[in-house]
């Protein structure tokens, strides 16, 4: 199995690590041809075209500039340990062992507006693009026509190991659309985590991105290779709720009754 995560727009590149193990991104070229683009707007136009404050738009411009083809331990860090928004809160990877991450490594496909795919130990050097961004270039208006079917023709590549090639999506919707459905050759199971709040059972955004990362975490320490066994998560209260589900969507709850 496959597990597809979202990237974070927070990111840490202060926290001292002890892992050297790190591998390379695999779209640099891509990647380049992005930065290329993106070098050329000035700060108002980023913060237009991101939503962006003038600080925010600034420092991203100035990363922009400064990004670079070639990777180093100086200008990069492995994305699992740079990213550290609510979903990489649940994960935790910073406590997670060696062997631990070289398992993610296998197993782990993080979706990114600028790198296309990052496995865990891709070194990244700090960015913001997010996939829903309305960058035009060469290929088309917006980063899902530029990317195109390559998403899905990598994940093919690395599903194809498998006899019944299965994807666990724990990615957001809006990067979950970059993965071409008509290209994709694997099984997709979806994890859906809900509260019980006023009444009835309901999506939290907060609580589901921090469910995404304990998800993952769980499927790590436990080595899992089969979509039922992701039915035994029971972090933080939830439990999985096989009245809601289907086969390919795993209902998860927590609150009155669970």
């Amino acid at each position: 199995m496959l597990f597809l995560l979202s990237p974070a727009k927070a990111l840490d590149y202060i926290t001292a690590l002890p892992l050297a193990a790190h591998s390379k991104p695999l779209f640099t070229q891509q990647s380049a041809q992005l930065i290329d683009v993106l070098k050329t707007k000035t700060p108002q136009q980023i913060s237009t075209l991101m939503k962006l404050s003038d600080a925010l738009a600034g420092l991203n411009v100035a990363r922009y500039q400064v990004w670079s083809p070639k990777f180093t331990a100086k200008n990069s860090r492995q994305a699992v340990l740079a990213f550290n928004g609510d979903v990489y809160g649940g994960l935790a990877a910073k406590t997670l062992s060696e062997a631990q991450l070289g398992w993610a490594q296998q197993h782990v496909c993080i979706l990114s507006g600028l790198y296309g795919v990052l496995r865990p130990l891709d070194w990244m050097q700090p960015y913001r693009l997010e996939m829903g961004t309305a960058l035009a270039t060469a290929q088309g208006k917006n980063l899902y026509q530029f990317w195109g079917a390559q998403i899905a023709d990598y994940l093919n590549e690395r599903a194809a190991a498998d006899s019944s090639p299965v994807i666990v999506n724990l990615a957001s919707q809006e990067y979950f659309k970059a993965v071409d459905r008509k290209a994709l050759k694997a099984r997709v199971v979806s994890c859906v985590f809900e509260e019980f709040k006023s009444g009835k059972y309901k999506i939290i955004s907060f609580n589901a991105k921090r469910a995404r990362g304990l998800m993952l975490r769980y499927a790590i320490e436990k080595k899992l290779t089969a979509v039922s066994k992701l039915q035994g998560f029971d972090a933080e209260g939830y439990q999985f709720e096989a009245a809601a589900s289907e086969p390919d969507r795993l209902v998860f709850r927590r609150g009155p009754g669970h």
